[in-house]
């Protein structure tokens, strides 16, 4: 299991203090929440946040672009440092030709979707990516409480894999705590994303590590 600490929850006033501790405790990819106030209710963080993150860890930084228009901004944030990117299959008419130039990029393209999105919706796609990030909150906020229908999307969804024999990995994000991490990792999560449950208990490094134990 790959913990992902998501930097939305971090001190920005510490934010390479932050990176650091939660890598210590055991992150070992940096999540960064790219909102753009259209496709989600929020705005949040640009290309120079990324940059500032490249120069704080040598962690891959896995970006989750919740934006509209979403192959404009692509080459900015891989030449930030980004190493991981996902777009969501809701925001892009032309999913493939996104998916295909940031395997061009020569970084790892991932795709995303929303809670009440289909996984029929992965169809075509799923062999081209190298990870699926199924959202368990509805994006836009951090801090929001873990859909739990969405284990049984996830179990569904490795299933799929499987079946088809294919390697994408499976990345889930929102709500994720010691409460319900083992059982999503049981259902077949390769990757986990979490915010508050890292940085938001005042102690990343002890957060990274509590939760990492918990989804054992």
């Amino acid at each position: 299991m790959i913990l992902a600490p998501s930097v939305l929850a971090a001190d920005f006033g510490h934010l390479a203090d932050q990176v650091a501790a939660a890598e210590r405790g055991g992150g070992s990819v940096i999540h960064v929440d790219v909102m753009d106030g259209h496709f989600v209710p929020n705005l949040t963080l640009g290309p120079a946040i990324v940059k500032a993150i490249r120069r704080a860890t040598k962690c891959p930084i896995d970006v989750h672009l919740m934006i509209e228009a979403a192959d404009q901004y692509t080459d900015a944030f891989v030449d930030a440092g980004a190493t991981w990117v996902s777009v969501h299959v809701e925001a892009l008419v032309h999913l493939q030709r996104t998916v295909a130039h940031l395997k061009a990029l020569d970084v790892r393209a991932g795709v995303a979707m929303n809670p009440a999105t289909p996984l029929s919706c992965l169809d075509e796609i799923l062999p081209e990516i190298d990870y699926v990030l199924l959202m368990t909150v509805n994006p836009g906020f951090g801090g929001q409480t873990f859909l739990p229908g969405s284990i049984d999307k996830v179990r569904r969804l490795r299933d799929i894999i499987e079946r088809r024999g294919l390697s994408a990995q499976i990345e889930v994000d929102g709500g994720i705590s010691h409460h319900n991490a083992a059982e999503v990792v049981a259902a077949g999560a390769d990757i986990l994303v979490a915010g508050s449950a890292v940085f938001g208990v005042g102690d990343a490094e002890a957060g990274a590590r509590a939760l990492i134990a918990a989804a054992q």
